[in-house]
């Protein structure tokens, strides 16, 4: 394989301190005048640019910030139709609820394959010009077993990141029966989404799914050798984060509205606490407490949460900025959590750093450093993304 090496970079994040313990900026472990050897789609090499090693491919990026590829640990980006006009309305004062969802689930099922992977593909694309290069994918716009078996498929071929999330919403021709529809979830649904996925999630709130229900669901989906993830606390207090910690959750998402018990359960865990500031941004819902999640030493990921209803941004950049100004993070803390962080509620750590063997995954920032990504919030400042070693925006 051909070697490429990446010089004249300004200010290298790597992700990768000595010290396990590092906070802050310390986490982050800048290089300053760096350059990076690629070979095989793997870093192979950092360090000073004085010392680089030889290649037969040279890329001088001109004093550019590089950081590890955004890691976007959780996204609906299989569906079809458009929610605008719920977002105008909602801006005019009408509170979010779920109830929304439901009006996707009947264009998703309306729309063919080829119209699906088409627009996954355009997302796809606009990720990867946004710097991100792992993207988690649920269903959840299906509610039907044949619908839901598509969706995961369609999410598989862009991701290794698929989580089978048909305990999204009850639909509507199972409302009167709603504990139906979860032996539906855990038996027929199940078998057919597991071999796609390498997750299963649950709507653990009120209006979606109870604690009981959701304990059933996530139970079987363990059953099937399914890694757990949870919706919780979005739109009120409730059992979901304990619920997830007690399996084993890799990530327990939204975290809008936390108590002290949910903070010290996470805190003594491995569950990552996954904060989606689109969706505050976008229901003019409260913005969780990040600062109180970190200083009680909880691990905090941020994602975008891309869907169309509550957050249809794809911009982990915009997302950055939304957490440094309202919810309570440094520049530092923003981008760890959404490189490093992302990759932690993914349970990966070849993915989120810069290191020698890790996946050369890299953004491109013409900035001349990170904390520009929150200082100049909706400029686009990514320049250029490298997945797997190959440039691909």
């Amino acid at each position: 394989m051909t070697r490429e090496l990446l010089t004249g970079i300004g200010q290298l994040v790597t992700n990768d301190p000595a010290d396990p313990g590092a906070t802050g900026v310390d986490r982050l472990r800048l290089v300053a005048d760096a350059a990076v050897l690629i070979e095989d789609g793997r870093v192979a090499w950092l360090g000073s640019a004085s010392l680089a090693p030889e290649a037969e491919v040279v890329a001088d990026l001109g004093g550019a910030t590089v950081i590890p590829g955004f890691v976007d640990s959780h996204s609906h980006l299989v569906f079809a139709g458009d929610r605008s006009a719920e977002f105008e309305a909602r801006m005019s004062g009408r509170p979010y609820t779920a109830g929304g969802i439901r009006s996707t689930v009947a264009a998703t099922r309306a729309a063919t394959d080829s119209e699906l992977r088409a627009r996954l593909r355009g997302f796809i694309r606009e990720l990867q010009r946004q710097g991100t290069t792992t993207v988690e994918i649920k269903s959840g716009y299906g509610l039907s077993v044949a619908d839901e078996e598509r969706l995961v498929a369609i999410a598989a071929s862009v991701t290794d990141e698929v989580t089978f999330l048909g305990a999204h919403v009850v639909p509507d021709e199972y409302a009167a029966d709603p504990d139906a529809y979860v032996d539906l979830v855990t038996g027929p649904m199940l078998d057919a989404c597991a071999p796609h996925a390498r997750w299963i999630d649950v709507f653990c709130e009120t209006g979606a799914f109870t604690v009981a229900q959701s304990r059933r669901l996530l139970e079987a989906g363990v059953a099937r050798g399914l890694g757990v993830r949870v919706h919780a606390s979005q739109l009120g207090p409730g059992e979901g984060v304990q619920l997830a910690v007690s399996l084993g959750a890799a990530s327990v998402d939204h975290c809008t509205y936390l108590t002290d018990a949910d903070i010290a359960t996470l805190a003594g865990s491995s569950t990552v606490a996954t904060l989606l500031p689109g969706v505050e941004f976008s229901t003019r819902q409260p913005y969780p407490d990040a600062r109180r999640l970190i200083d009680a030493g909880v691990t905090v990921a941020i994602a975008c949460d891309c869907n169309p209803g509550s957050s249809f941004t794809s911009s982990m950049p915009f997302c950055i900025a939304v957490a440094v100004r309202d919810m309570g993070m440094t520049p530092a803390e923003a981008l760890w959590s959404a490189t490093a962080g992302g990759a932690a509620a993914l349970r990966r750590d070849d993915i989120g750093r810069v290191a020698v063997g890790a996946r050369a995954d890299l953004a491109v920032l013409r900035a001349p450093s990170y904390v520009h990504l929150a200082y100049r919030p909706g400029v686009p400042l990514v320049e250029a993304t490298w997945k797997d070693g190959v440039r691909v925006a």
